[in-house]
């Protein structure tokens, strides 16, 4: 499959399994990691260390591909040789009941954390890590007595930045960004039908749906494919001299 050439020109590769049947997970497991490391190798031994095209691992249904071998080791070198992973997540639960302890090595090495709507332990552990903002509070007293008297106390205390139930009851078009060394945002979500590019979908031509089909088809009459499983072949059986043999 050349997978180490990935990083050496534009190259989009898809994975595609089975949401539903977890049977072939190790086999999708073991390509992912044996990509990072050819990938990681090439870098250092061709490239001198950052590899020319940048690859970008776009792991959507991450808790549903299967275990992949020394994950939470490769996630932490990846990003100098030019290499990245989204780690797509319906709950941090999830990476939490496939790499047990190595859960919170992954989450540490991600640099960016979009999160953009949950319940439960998902908006507890954002508003943990959004941290606590200052505010003022005052308060006023009176007494009522043979005299009245008035109070006013001011004092500085410290107020989730967003409480787990406001998080719970987030807006459907919003999000949370947080950025390693800034300060988080609270931001619209982007509206896809806006890009320039979204015209070439099918979601707004059915036209632009790829049919794999015609594609090999269209591959064979290019004669671009060299071995198809229909195809037909004589086989001669050549016996050669030693001398022929060295030759060659």
């Amino acid at each position: 499959m050349e997978l180490d050439t990935i990083g050496d020109r534009k190259t989009v590769l898809f994975l595609i399994m089975s949401d539903t049947d977890t049977t072939f997970n190790f086999i999708l497991a073991t390509l992912q990691s044996q990509l990072i490391n050819l990938l990681c190798d090439r870098a250092d031994d061709v490239y001198g260390g950052r590899l020319p095209v940048h690859v970008r691992l776009i792991l959507d249904e991450f808790a549903n591909i299967g275990q992949i071998p020394n994950f939470d080791k490769l996630i932490a070198t990846i990003r100098s040789r030019e290499i990245s992973a989204s780690i797509i997540l319906q709950s941090q639960s999830q990476l939490k009941a496939i790499y047990k302890d190595a859960a919170e090595i992954i989450s540490d090495n991600c640099d960016c954390t979009l999160f953009l709507s949950g319940r439960g332990k998902n908006a507890k552990e954002i508003s943990d890590v959004l941290g606590k903002e200052t505010i003022d509070s005052y308060n006023q007293s009176e007494n009522r007595g043979s005299q009245v008297s008035h109070g006013l106390n001011y004092q500085k205390l410290g107020k989730e930045l967003m409480s787990q139930d406001e998080i719970a009851v987030m807006d459907g078009g919003k999000c949370i960004l947080q950025v390693r060394g800034v300060r988080p945002f609270f931001s619209e979500k982007y509206d896809l039908t806006r890009h320039p590019r979204y015209k070439y979908l099918s979601d707004a031509d059915p036209k632009n749906k790829f049919d794999v089909d015609r594609f090999l088809a269209s591959m064979r009459r290019r004669k671009k494919l060299v071995v198809t499983q229909d195809e037909v072949f004589d086989l001669y059986d050549i016996n050669l001299s030693d001398e022929d043999a060295a030759a060659l």
